[in-house]
């Protein structure tokens, strides 16, 4: 996988870094002394938008990949800015404790271009494969700490179970496995026939609103899905319809005993798209004896944007830096 363009700047000093490739863009950073950058590459047909936050005087950071879901790309999910709120952006929170962060718009999201296909959970993980490629040519580092919510712990699963020795550390945040039970599946499954025959779907800013009310109203500000469809719905109010038809008709599609490497499940307690009893069937069938668990009390389907995110945050931070 090559990597095409990129430029790094080191925000509040001027001083840019020499590239040996065309610069495209510098995305905005929240605080001065962050080292922010944009890189894209190529996976097939498709080109990759990669976003990167870190504090420049840190010398071989422990890497975190993010990978967003299902229907709303990289950046309002993971560098979200909602005015008088508090702070939403997982990636300067865990820039903070000193890690060097990524995310990626998967293929057909955000800045990344659509590829032939619908953008499927099995293209996602080729997505990050070619991310990871990059992260290694810039960073050296063969393994990443990997974490995915909702449709995007699927890619990252699947990602895992391909490419272990590729991961360090695993996080799968709001996630089904069989999606037995899910009323959130249930009725999406209802629009089970256009998935089947269309590789985009509808998205507007009512869908995304409903993100946060779906499940359990009150688990959220009010202001965060404002601010989230305002960020998101410039790029577009169409968007792949693959991983909602793996989530509606070919689960599961990952296999926990394929999974070797450690491994953090997280679910809010309100979540609708799995049961805990699903999640648990499939803590009891990883792979890997480094496991945990943890439900997030008074959470709903998307942790980083509910009021309790700062718990699930925490408890993400304490399984990544766990002692070897």
């Amino acid at each position: 996988m090559s990597e095409i363009g990129r430029r790094d700047m080191l925000l509040g000093t001027g001083l840019a870094v020499a590239a040996a490739v065309t610069p495209i863009s510098t995305a905005a950073a929240a605080e001065p002394d962050f080292r922010t950058a944009t890189y894209t590459t190529r996976r097939g047909d498709a080109v990759l938008t990669i976003y990167r936050k870190s504090k420049p005087a840190l010398k071989q950071a422990p890497v975190l990949l993010l990978a967003h879901g299902s229907s709303v790309s990289a950046l309002p999910t993971f560098d979200l800015t909602v005015p008088g709120a508090g702070e939403y952006s997982m990636m300067t929170v865990f820039a903070r404790w000193g890690y060097d962060v990524w995310a990626l718009d998967f293929s057909g999201y955000g800045k990344s271009t659509m590829p032939s296909g619908n953008s499927d959970i099995a293209m996602g993980a080729q997505d990050l494969l070619a991310t990871v490629d990059v992260i290694k040519a810039r960073t050296g580092r063969d393994k990443v700490h990997l974490m995915g919510e909702s449709g995007g712990a699927l890619k990252c699963g699947r990602f895992a179970m391909d490419h272990p020795e590729r991961v360090e550390r695993l996080v799968l945040e709001a996630m089904t496995w069989t999606g037995s039970g899910s009323p959130t599946l249930t009725k999406r499954a209802e629009q089970a026939d256009y998935y089947k025959t269309h590789t985009t779907r509808p998205r507007d800013e009512a869908a995304i609103l409903s993100i946060f009310t779906r499940d359990r109203p009150g688990t959220a500000d009010p202001r965060v899905g404002p601010a989230m469809a305002a960020a998101e719905l410039p790029h577009g109010t169409s968007i792949p319809a693959g991983t909602y038809l793996d989530m509606t008709v070919n689960l599961p599609v990952i296999d926990p005993a394929r999974i070797t490497v450690p491994t953090l499940v997280a679910r809010g307690e309100y979540d609708g798209i799995a049961t805990e009893q699903d999640l648990l069937g499939f803590m009891a069938k990883l792979a890997t004896p480094d496991r945990q668990y943890s439900v997030i009390p008074g959470a709903a389907h998307s942790l980083s944007m509910g009021l309790a995110r700062a718990r699930y945050w925490h408890i993400m931070h304490g399984f990544l830096s766990m002692p070897a």
